[in-house]
């Protein structure tokens, strides 16, 4: 085991990967809570999904473990699953079977393109202040939707779309009890903050008399039945699809090229070019998690960013990872109590996973107004559109057309020009209706 997961290169140890794998799942095990109730939004139902997020982790960590021997937890991304309940089953009008359809078709085309190695070199076509502006967005995005399951903001009315709710009432009272909680103990190091503030806001809330206590603690794992292989590829054979399926490639790209080299930094598994060695293996990895997530029925797995709390804790193998991917299936044996958090406890880790992105803005360009505009307009648009692919595609294109204008054509990536192209599409094919 030392040898296969090279120990003495890496300096690393049992103990120390198993601290490391503890912490990781302890900061990242919210997901099992958060994504199901997310996506109970299009219609998914939430004990299946909760089993499919599940299973999803231990297939994507345990590859990631043994095949690219990484210290990264792999699970359903936050930011995509909104994108899926709220802007194509709620907004766009399609049913989450043929959601699961461009999770399936885009993870497929990411194996294709990472095995070509042309994802690979797309990677290296995203300007800085771009892809730091997506982590901003999607930040501000579940932010938003985390103050709106606190029952701190409501619909408003013409010209004020949003308010503040009332809240006086017990549970959005708990809920914000919950939110200052888990900032305190994140001030103060503790590990496994925000499961932490969801478990308590929980208790809170069942103490309170508005969320009943669980008949049991321990169950078998509930069925997946209700998801598995629930796959509509005939409604995703539409024109207008195309465009969800853009947007689905765009994000997935984005978001595991942003935490594969900020996590492997931080890990110090950064080449003398700060390039990561082998790349294309826990790309390959993401890709076929994102195929597994749709077949088990839930929406696109990668990289965790909350990965970097177990490599803190001196993670630096793939036996992190494996570590990772066990308490993943403990995990599935305690369904009664993970089913019945409502959305006032969990409401807090979405504002809190949302400002984990803010740093990014640190590393915006402020003075270069070709890259500046286009990260603003991905930011903004991502919020006031309340549709995450609006954004992400608006900053390929304005990008590429604010340095056509401005005559700085030489410094455009030629990947930048297939991906705008690519963004296009979105906006050819989008339906312009409610």
């Amino acid at each position: 085991m030392r040898t296969f997961f090279e120990f003495d290169r890496h300096q690393a140890n049992f103990s120390q990967e198993i601290l490391a794998g503890l912490t990781t799942f302890v900061t990242v095990s919210y997901i099992i809570i958060v994504n199901p109730a997310i996506l109970s939004a299009a219609g998914i139902p939430r004990e299946a999904s909760m089993t499919a997020t599940i299973l999803t982790a231990i297939f994507g960590t345990l590859l990631m473990g043994i095949y690219a021997k990484r210290p990264f937890a792999v699970a359903p991304y936050m930011g995509e699953n909104a994108f899926i309940a709220y802007t194509v089953v709620n907004t766009l009008g399609y049913s989450w079977q043929t959601a699961l359809a461009s999770i399936c078709i885009s993870g497929i085309l990411f194996t294709a393109l990472t095995l070509s190695g042309l994802r690979s070199w797309l990677s290296t076509a995203i300007p800085s202040t771009l892809k730091h502006s997506f982590a901003v967005g999607i930040g501000l995005f579940l932010a938003f939707i985390g103050f709106s399951h606190m029952g701190v903001v409501a619909l408003g009315v013409p010209g004020a779309p949003v308010k503040m709710a009332d809240i006086s009432s017990l549970p959005v009272l708990t809920s914000l009890a919950g939110l200052l909680l888990i900032s305190v103990m994140l001030a103060f190091r503790v590990p496994g903050a925000i499961l932490i503030g969801i478990l308590l806001t929980t208790g809170g809330l069942i103490f309170l008399g508005t969320v009943p206590f669980p008949e049991a603690l321990v169950s078998p794992p509930p069925s997946l039945a209700p998801t598995f292989l629930n796959i509509d590829f005939q409604g995703a054979m539409t024109w207008g699809f195309i465009g969800v399926i853009t947007s689905v490639l765009v994000m997935d790209f984005v978001d595991t090229m942003g935490t594969l080299i900020g996590l492997s930094s931080r890990a110090n598994l950064l080449d003398e070019n700060d390039n990561l060695p082998e790349i294309e293996k826990p790309m390959l990895v993401d890709a076929l998690s994102t195929v597994a997530a749709s077949l088990f029925g839930t929406t696109t797995a990668g990289v965790y960013i909350e990965s970097a709390a177990g490599i803190e804790q001196g993670g630096k193998t793939g036996f992190t990872a494996i570590v990772i991917a066990a308490l993943f299936a403990f995990a599935l044996f305690f369904s009664p109590i993970l089913t019945i958090v409502p959305a006032n406890a969990y409401g807090p880790a979405l504002v809190v996973v949302g400002m984990f992105m803010l740093p990014s803005v640190a590393k915006f360009d402020f003075k270069d107004y070709t890259e500046l505009m286009p990260a603003f307009l991905t930011i903004t648009l991502m919020m006031f559109t309340f549709n995450i692919g609006v954004g992400i595609t608006a900053g390929f294109i304005a990008y590429v057309i604010l340095k056509l204008l401005t005559g700085k054509i030489s410094s455009i990536h030629p990947g930048m020009w297939i991906l705008a192209a690519l963004s296009l599409t979105f906006y050819l094919f989008y339906p312009y209706h409610s």
